[in-house]
């Protein structure tokens, strides 16, 4: 029975184990577009910004809240312990008030205001909140054309370090046969031990070659999961369709307009800067009175002495303050300095548009120039180690000259794969720094 138990329990850790494995080593291919979808869901960033917009929201509401009359309730009760003397400036007689003895108050009252005019201050405040969550909306869509450039980005990275892998596993196959030809040649005395150790030397280096390709996919794969919101453990597969080449691209005039109406940024600034505008005239309706609308009932019960119910009020309050005179003023300055700054941010912003534009409509044409020259390199490449392998064959070159050739054509697969991926990259970026990407 115990022998059973054992068995029993060897194989439940052998399955466990098994789904553990297969766990670890699930794989998923993701097209880019179901990365951007899934990144754009799962971003912590836009979530905060999601927050941020009910937030301006609200301030919304609370600014057209102060359009509605404010009420006020109060009530006071007081226990008197000792007898009060009470004196009517009336009496002459100087015995004082011979009334009831009052050991207890109790009085209420209700206010109620309605501001009529503020000087527009409360008018300006609604706008200003307004501007000001068009505003917070379009920061989101601006981190958002920000989250979706990383997703490339990270989708680009995932993708050159699966090629890689794939490119480093190919060559290594074929260096652990050369190995065994040369292991063979060897043993028959065609070849001297030296050629084959060069050889078994170069098959070591592309093993390690190949451990960190497939560290560095591991790591693309890691951040790319945590990225879109998936189990860091699985391992992602990018899908090659996905990263098509653009065609034709407009020029760099063309982009620059495109960036000065389209980008977010620049409308958020100028949103910013009307809600600041609002900001001088809120401060200059200070030099105005306030006028509300007041009404009111008040209940008071002093026991065998005194009662009052049914006291109702009704009238205008008028407040102005006389020290808004002096104070204001500065007031405006400030919310003047604040237009100054955001005007300059504007002119800043656009210097720094055309910048963006030049660097990355220049980095994307040099990704396409850099594919045309990978392109020929992988074809040269392939051609000279056909013509090395050739003269080896024939005694005209050395083992050195046949590795280098066979290094040299890796590389410039290699090179191609990431040319390619980059290319994508550059053009995104173009897009985004043109405030078209998300469209």
């Amino acid at each position: 029975m115990k022998h059973k138990l054992t068995a029993g329990l060897i194989v439940l850790l052998c399955l466990v184990n098994v789904q553990a494995l297969q766990a670890q080593d699930s794989t998923r291919t993701i097209t880019l577009k179901e990365a951007v979808d899934l990144s754009v869901t799962n971003s912590h960033l836009l979530k905060n910004n999601k927050a941020k917009i009910s937030e301006a929201t609200a301030a919304i509401q609370e600014a057209k809240e102060r359009l509605l009359p404010d009420v006020n309730v109060s009530g006071t009760y007081m226990y008197l312990p000792t007898s009060p003397n009470i004196h009517l400036a009336s009496d002459t007689s100087g015995k004082g008030f011979g009334g009831p003895k009052v050991s207890q108050v109790a009085y209420g009252s209700l206010n109620v205001s309605l501001p009529l005019y503020t000087g527009g201050k409360l008018k300006y405040g609604i706008e200003s909140a307004k501007y000001l969550q068009e505003a917070a909306k379009l920061d989101a869509a601006d981190n958002k054309e920000a989250v979706i450039i990383n997703t490339i980005n990270a989708y680009s990275n995932l993708y050159k370090s699966l090629k890689a892998v794939t490119l480093v596993k190919e060559n290594l196959e074929q260096s652990n046969q050369r190995v065994k030809d040369f292991t063979n040649l060897e043993q028959n005395g065609l070849i001297a031990r030296n050629d084959l150790l060069k050889v078994k030397l170069q098959s070591s280096n592309i093993e390690l070659t190949l451990l960190d390709a497939q560290s560095n996919y591991k790591i693309a794969s890691v951040n790319m999961a945590l990225m879109l919101g998936l189990p860091e453990q699985t391992l992602l597969v990018a899908d090659s369709a996905s990263l098509q080449q653009p065609g034709d691209v407009k020029s760099i005039e063309a982009y620059e307009q495109l960036a000065l109406q389209s980008r977010n940024d620049i409308s958020a600034l100028a949103l910013r800067k009307k809600s600041a505008e609002l900001g001088i005239k809120s401060a200059k309706a200070d030099y105005y009175p306030n006028i509300a609308l007041t009404t009111g009932y008040i209940a008071a019960d002093i026991p065998k002495f005194l009662t009052v119910t049914n006291a109702v009020t009704v009238g205008l309050g008028v407040k102005y303050s006389l020290s808004s005179l002096w104070k204001t003023k500065s007031k405006i300055e400030q919310a003047d300095a604040r237009i100054q700054q955001i005007t300059a941010s504007q002119d800043m912003l656009n210097d720094n548009i055309r910048l963006q534009i030049n660097q990355a409509y220049q980095a994307y044409l040099l990704s396409r120039k850099k594919i045309e020259v990978y392109q020929q390199a992988v074809e040269q490449a392939a051609e000279n180690y056909r013509i090395t392998k050739n003269k080896y064959d024939n005694a005209l070159a050395t083992t050195t000259d046949l590795l280098d050739a066979d290094v040299a054509q890796l590389q410039s697969k290699l090179n191609v794969s990431n040319a390619t991926a980059d290319a994508v990259v550059a053009y995104n970026k173009l897009l985004q720094t043109a405030g078209i990407l998300n469209n």
